[in-house]
């Protein structure tokens, strides 16, 4: 494609106007008319912006870059999202790359913007290729693309196109083997379909997956069982005189425990004594609690 150096005249209402909504047809015939760049313009365009921080120059340089951004995303068709929402995306991490170059490094804006605009594409399919999340760290996030980009076909890989992969990629190849199965998994609803007959209701996830432990009526009569002994254990200790009780308090419900020799020597009495003191107010105590 030929280079000129025509400036863009699009008024800002325009400019607004330009999204790749329903008509993307149109979206990418508008933005593929723009004029490229020559080498000398996006320069001065770009030190513009670097030096004098004009709005105008960095409006200019991303309108003109606005077909990349498609040829990008269309790299992307492979994981079934709407072509224009990976446009949109695209757009912005073009709009952060144009803010961030510097004219003085000597590249051109088109392969410093490569890595903004893909970094906003990968996240937006990360975000939006599953309910579940298929990877999470910088490693799956590189794996989960390049593995992707690898896979000659749907069958799976072989022990030696694994280890090739692992080591290209410089991974270990059970991460490879893990990734790649939840490359082929796909997303299955809770709930049983509307429209789902008899038969297939049980494959539904909300069948198999049910924790029967935590059950609302199990939990309730837990909770009302916990609280009826701890009332009657407070009623029971409160039937005790106040030696018996604190024996009984210190043995039983103190960390760390009385010994019988601790409470002897404080109470003036034997460690047999303290011993016998415990188990009659042990006695009391189930009598109290079974009744």
């Amino acid at each position: 494609m030929t280079e000129t150096n025509t400036s863009v005249a699009l008024t800002p209402n325009a400019i607004l106007s330009m999204a790749p909504g329903a008509n993307l047809a149109a979206y990418v015939q508008t933005v593929s008319a723009i004029s490229v760049l020559t080498p000398e313009r996006e320069r001065e365009l770009a030190e513009r912006l670097f030096y004098e921080n004009c709005v105008d120059s960095a409006r200019e340089l991303v309108l003109a870059h606005l077909r990349f951004v498609v040829h990008v995303a269309r790299s992307y068709s492979g994981y079934g999202l709407q072509e224009a929402d990976l446009i949109q995306e695209g757009n912005v991490g073009l709009m952060k790359a144009v803010k961030r170059f510097d004219p003085t490094k000597g590249v051109r804006l088109v392969s410093f913007a490569v890595h903004w605009i893909k970094a906003e594409m990968h996240e937006y399919i990360l975000k939006n290729w599953r309910i579940v999340k298929v990877a999470t760290t910088k490693a799956q996030r590189k794996l989960f693309f390049n593995l992707r980009s690898q896979k000659t076909g749907a069958h799976w890989l072989t022990h030696d196109e694994t280890l090739a992969i692992a080591e290209d990629l410089g991974v270990d190849p059970a991460e490879v083997t893990r990734m790649e199965s939840r490359l082929s998994s796909r997303d299955v609803a809770f709930d049983l379909p509307v429209d789902a007959d008899e038969e297939s209701a049980w494959q539904a996830p909300q069948h198999y997956l049910e924790d029967h432990s935590e059950d609302p009526a199990l939990v309730v009569e837990a909770a009302d069982y916990v609280s009826h002994e701890e009332g009657q254990l407070t009623q029971a200790l409160s039937a005790l005189d106040s030696r018996s009780r604190d024996i009984v308090a210190r043995r039983w419900l103190a960390e760390p425990k009385a010994t019988l020799h601790e409470l002897a020597e404080e109470y003036g009495v034997s460690a047999e004594r303290i011993r016998q003191l415990e188990n009659n107010a042990m006695k009391k105590l189930r009598t109290g609690m079974v009744a």
